[in-house]
């Protein structure tokens, strides 16, 4: 097939890459979003789909608003068999998604309609999913509406954070691409209409996200913690200073809420179990792991997180 791919992030420039990979398509140009800068120093970073079509020697275009009209008559002009779209991170307009022989394909981080939106992946690990998946669907006019082409689903494990799942996901995102592509193109897929009833949204994650309240339960925040890393991040205060949460796991003991055991290792209670810190970043200071905080720490009575 011919193909415009149209992605942003790591997570799509697998997609990418998996496409590259195969001799029968031939992808004839890639769309993404602008450069941006990064940083403290704000550098100006290449996004990570236009650096490996760069190394491909695929031209890269990298519009503000894909809806602009010059945008439709350069899709044209390249006369794709179809659009493939991860991650991109605007809504193509109904004159796009009608370009292409086979329409737009899109690859999307969860098992649809579940966690429609901007971070499944992240909103999966948040709610305590024991499963997700990627879904290729045929684009529409809505926000992850379209009807699905084909599903593959992967467990969630207790060690998965945002980042490895992401990883998982994207590595899967690409095989499962290359084989809708190939049953489209033999016409052997019957597109599958979303049931709106079991629809949910997942809206992009916001920096006070990463809180940890420790009247909610150990599991809840165990949750969180990995559903926040690497970005942005889980973190709670002590005496007025903030404390990023690296690395936790479940243990059994008990106590008030919010309270830090006197003990060698770094445990704090919640409002059911409690959560064993085995790395942690106090303000100011580099990460360290739970038992040379303890070390570190002075106090001349009971130490409570989150204040």
């Amino acid at each position: 097939m011919k193909i415009v791919f149209m992605g942003t992030p790591d997570f799509a420039s697998e997609s990418l890459k998996a496409l590259l990979s195969c001799p029968k398509h031939q992808v004839v140009g890639v769309i993404s979003q602008p450069d941006r800068p990064v940083g403290r120093h704000q550098v100006l970073q290449p996004t990570a789909t236009k650096q490996v079509a760069q190394e491909a020697g695929i031209p890269v275009w990298q519009p503000e608003r894909i809806k602009a009209e010059e945008n439709l008559e350069l899709l044209a002009s390249l006369s794709p068999d179809v659009i493939v779209v991860a991650a991109y991170g605007q809504i193509l307009p109904k004159s796009i998604l009608e370009l292409p022989k086979y329409g737009c394909v899109n690859v999307h981080g969860s098992l649809l309609p579940v966690y429609r939106g901007a971070a499944p992946i992240q909103r999966a690990l948040l709610e305590g999913n024991q499963t997700t998946g990627i879904t290729t669907m045929q684009m529409d006019v809505g926000m992850d509406t379209g009807d699905i082409l084909l599903q593959r689903e992967i467990p969630i494990t207790k060690e998965d954070t945002s980042g490895s799942l992401f990883e998982k996901l994207a590595a899967l995102g690409g095989e499962l691409l290359l084989e809708t592509l190939d049953e489209l193109e033999k016409g052997n897929i019957t597109p599958k209409k979303q049931d709106e009833s079991l629809a949910t949204y997942a809206p992009m994650l916001k920096k006070e996200e990463g809180l940890l309240d420790f009247s909610r339960t150990a599991k809840e925040l165990d949750c969180q913690i990995r559903a926040m890393d690497p970005w942005p991040g889980a973190y709670t205060f002590l005496s007025g200073k903030r404390i990023k949460i690296l690395e936790a796991v479940l243990s059994d003991e008990t106590g008030e809420t919010g309270l830090l055991l006197p003990q060698k290792e770094a445990v704090v209670c919640c409002k059911e179990g409690a959560l064993r810190i085995l790395k942690l970043q106090p303000e100011g200071k580099k990460p360290q792991t739970g038992e040379e905080f303890m070390r570190g720490l002075r106090s001349d009575g009971p130490v409570f997180f989150g204040n």
